[in-house]
């Protein structure tokens, strides 16, 4: 009996094609066929999660009083560990019972924000490129999309001047992620002072993506939103232990700022899950306790890769500018060459994954995402897949 008449709710026909999805297709295809994947795909850290994490994790699956149903707004000590780390790490102080929520990992609480506060028809304003997250969920709640283009002559910055006043007093939320994700940009402290300022003056609530803030490198300190005087009054913050601590399939992240926001995010979970297992809360808490020099173990694996990747890229043409940030480097396309049709060109030649700067939105077009997630020896093997393909960035280059 054909099912065609039951059809999906339209919320999902306006979502457009999740590009990794397609990758995870493609690379599957890929590898029936025998080929040696190098994934730089994902941003998906290689590395094994700290040993006092596990162990942490092992002795609380073996307390049966965290086997039953954790506290909807997660446990009282894993809040008081967030809230402690972003005293330690910004100087700011939140009260754990009120400003600090934890989450299902960072991508569930930024796209259930946008349930949470965005009504059909509302305005959202999102740079592009941008994390997926933060244009599929005000989508997925029905909101219209203002979309910021962001250029490379301004350091993938927000340009807050050219958004126009008719558009600024209409939007509800603005979504942004420095250091980001894709194009490892950084933000300097005034540009968050403008942000506040703008974001007051047009009474718009401000959601801040800090999953990158621990990997930054050269001296470079990153800075959180609720350091600005006033942020916490308009705004909130994600973070996430992915990055940092390894912990990707962990799903374990947290959501800090407005009391008010986080409590209607917090009503709405309470309708959808019953929150992370405690058991990982436990193990979550270990993470943010570790001494800091776990983290500059992490910070000098990804600053090394990310040297070699831009030397190597250099002899193949491509100049890339040093980032200061994040575990991506965003790398122009061959002219005349589209995003998507260059990544799947370089997986059929070479067996190297890499992301379309397109799946972030119609602002990456012309570049590609590469993860700093492969030891330099993996990373020397696509450099020279590379080389034997003759895929490099000249203006007189074919990419067949």
């Amino acid at each position: 009996m054909s099912l065609d008449w039951i059809t999906p709710a339209d919320r999902l026909s306006a979502l457009p094609p999740y590009v990794f999805a397609r990758l995870d297709e493609l690379k599957a295809r890929a590898r029936e066929q025998g080929l040696d994947l190098i994934d730089l795909g994902m941003g998906n850290p290689d590395g094994p999660t700290p040993q006092p994490v596990v162990d942490a994790a092992i002795a609380a699956l073996q307390n049966p009083a965290n086997h039953g149903y954790p506290p909807f707004e997660g446990t009282a000590s894993f809040r008081r560990a967030i809230t402690d780390w972003y005293g330690r790490r910004y100087g700011v102080e939140l009260d754990p019972d009120g400003e600090a929520l934890p989450l299902l990992g960072s991508k569930e609480g930024l796209t259930h924000l946008a349930i949470a506060y965005v009504n059909p028809g509302d305005l959202v304003l999102v740079p592009s490129p941008s994390y997926p997250a933060h244009f599929r969920g005000p989508l997925i709640a029905g909101g219209k999309i203002h979309s910021i283009i962001l250029k490379p002559e301004q350091d993938w910055l927000i340009d807050l001047g050219s958004i126009p006043d008719s558009v600024a007093e209409q939007a509800k939320i603005l979504y942004f992620n420095y250091p980001s994700n894709p194009t490892a940009a950084t933000a300097p402290r005034e540009f968050f002072q403008d942000i506040v300022k703008f974001a007051r003056k047009h009474e718009i609530l401000l959601v801040h993506d800090l999953c990158y803030a621990e990997l930054a490198f050269d001296g470079f300190h990153p800075t959180s939103l609720l350091e600005i005087p006033g942020a916490k009054e308009i705004g909130v913050e994600f973070h996430t232990l992915s990055k940092t601590y390894n912990m990707a399939g962990w799903r374990v992240g947290f959501v800090v700022g407005n009391r008010h926001v986080i409590q209607g995010l917090r009503t709405l979970k309470t309708n959808l899950d019953y929150g992370i297992f405690a058991a990982l809360q436990s193990a979550a808490e270990t993470a943010l306790q570790l001494p800091d020099v776990y983290l500059h173990e992490v910070q000098a694996r990804y600053r090394t890769r990310r040297d070699f990747l831009i030397d190597g890229l250099a002899k193949l043409g491509w100049t890339v500018p040093k980032t200061r940030a994040t575990m991506y480097l965003w790398v122009p396309c061959p002219p005349g060459v589209g995003s998507t049709d260059f990544a799947l060109s370089v997986l059929q030649q070479t067996g190297v994954v890499v992301t379309p700067g397109n799946a972030f939105g119609a602002g990456g077009e012309g570049y590609v995402r590469v993860s700093l997630i492969a030891e330099c020896d993996r990373l020397q093997d696509a450099l020279q897949r590379f080389h034997q393909a003759n895929i490099r960035y000249q203006p007189e280059a074919v990419i067949s």
